[in-house]
């Protein structure tokens, strides 16, 4: 399993928002910097980046400091939040991410998104897939969309969709436990993509019974925050996975 840890970013900070309510914000860093090399140096090699300012504002905002990230670290980047038109995309890419997350784009315009895919590639495009109540959510999260799960999905994994970022919004930042069902529920319908659950994580076992699902990848991020994950479990974990 691939473990993701995350940072978001609102004014510069390392933060994390319950349930994505950005008037329910902790900051757990100043420097999101410092805290990407604490990464990098507890021996990740991913990090999830969400420009939380850029999701609100429908336009990327804290470029910058991705770049400081990808400058001063050599984790593999991906970057979602505020990626609107093909100019926030280069600008991302520009910055050092090795992937974009794109989310909004593929509900209202999916011409665009499809020709996002046939431009940048599978490999370096996440099909966002924010779920509130069954429905994909837009917006940095504000409005819910008609789009059900699992059509949504299907339409873009026909066209090449490897890549996919899945947050259960009522779990994100709750430290309630993974939406473990809704995770198997996906996989079992579409095997052959790299699903990464989000939101909910609360202790090391919520990633070890992901991985048992046999879900692909984790990103993590409050639950790690708040020390409530045993780093040499994790270890353990992909040394394990790695034999």
């Amino acid at each position: 399993m691939e473990l993701i840890p995350a940072i978001d970013i609102i004014g510069g900070k390392c933060v994390r928002l319950t349930k994505g309510d950005y008037t329910q914000m902790t900051v757990y860093n100043e420097d999101p910097v410092v805290q990407a090399k604490e990464f990098e140096q507890l021996g990740f090699k991913r990090l999830h980046v969400v420009d939380l300012d850029g999701a609100k504002s429908k336009h990327i905002v804290n470029d910058d400091v991705l770049r400081k990230i990808t400058r001063h670290t050599h984790l593999t980047v991906d970057f979602g939040g505020g990626i609107k038109t093909e100019e926030d995309i280069e600008k991302a890419f520009d910055a050092g991410a090795a992937m974009v997350t794109v989310g909004s784009v593929a509900v209202t315009n999916p011409e665009l998104f499809m020709g996002w895919m046939d431009k940048y590639g599978a490999d370096r495009l996440i099909l966002g897939a924010d779920v509130r109540n069954s429905k994909i959510s837009i917006n940095g999260w504000k409005d819910d969309s008609e789009e059900e799960l699992l059509p949504f999905l299907r339409k873009y994994i026909d066209h090449g969709v490897k890549n996919v970022l899945c947050t259960e919004i009522s779990k994100d930042g709750t430290l309630s436990g993974p939406a473990v069902n809704l995770y198997k529920t996906i996989m079992s319908a579409y095997p052959t993509i790299h699903l990464i659950a989000s939101g909910g994580v609360s202790k090391t076992e919520d990633i070890f019974e992901l991985d048992e699902a046999g879900i692909p990848a984790v990103v993590f991020g409050k639950a790690y925050y708040e020390g409530r994950i045993d780093l040499k479990d994790l270890k353990d974990l992909k040394d394990s996975k790695s034999k």
